[in-house]
């Protein structure tokens, strides 16, 4: 009954799912930390984990209907010699409006004034609730995926889900502070849902972009603001000292 306990293979695979769902679960957060950041600040970490919850619940949900998954990917149509399926359809209308959101933030961020941040924080709880709950469908489906094609116990994978949300939860907060706190990270960020939302078209045209080429590009960006960002604190040290 527990020989799975002692079975390598469901560890390595286990560890191996709950690593990458945590790096696919990176872009769900950046999105939920933005979004969240037009609520007033008493709301926006009962959002953020309105938004993980569900993700958490879309997640589960669709591991237990892995049949159906699989018939997703069945051909519905042909366009121009291009196989469409209902992923492609719900990956496509995803990165669509990942592109959409991302290129509106950016726009609201660059030509914001005290008139647009008073408005800003007016945007209601359930409006944003919805905006998180569409994305989330959108990764939701893109992880379940993953998931289905790398391990073959459902139980490894719900296991997997649950760890990855729960490290999620974790650094929500810190990272949403982060991205607030400094607007050249949340410009970064913003780029990064471009980034995602130009990934997620391409596979819904079945040109597959390696996430890990995504990420890599995001990392050294970051890592190249971390650095301005410490010498642009040490300088404000020296300048208070003097």
């Amino acid at each position: 009954m527990f020989e799975w306990v002692l079975d390598i293979n469901i560890w390595a695979s286990f560890l191996t799912l709950a690593v990458l769902e945590i790096v696919l679960g990176i872009d769900n957060v950046i999105f939920l930390s933005i979004v969240s950041g037009y609520l007033p600040e008493s709301q926006q970490p009962k959002a953020r984990r309105i938004g993980l919850v569900l993700a958490l619940v879309m997640r589960v949900a669709l591991l237990f209907s892995i049949a159906w998954i699989i018939k997703l990917t069945t051909p519905l149509f042909t366009v121009f010699s291009q196989d469409v399926s209902w992923r492609d359809i719900i990956l496509g209308a995803g990165g669509l409006f990942l592109l959409y959101k991302g290129t509106a933030e950016i726009h609201h961020t660059i030509e914001e004034h005290e008139g647009d941040a008073a408005a800003k924080k007016q945007r209601s709880f359930l409006s944003v609730i919805a905006q998180i709950a569409i994305l989330d469908l959108v990764f939701s489906l893109d992880s379940v995926i993953t998931a289905v094609g790398m391990a073959e116990h459902v139980s490894v994978m719900i296991a997997a889900v649950i760890v990855a949300i729960a490290v999620m939860m974790l650094a929500a907060e810190s990272i949403s502070s982060f991205i607030e706190k400094h607007p050249s990270i949340k410009m970064l960020a913003l780029s990064f849902l471009l980034l995602v939302g130009c990934s997620l078209m391409a596979d819904a045209l079945h040109f597959h972009i390696p996430r890990g080429y995504l990420y890599f590009a995001i990392a050294f960006s970051l890592g190249v603001e971390t650095l301005n960002i410490l010498v642009s604190e040490r300088r404000k040290k020296k300048e208070k000292k003097a």
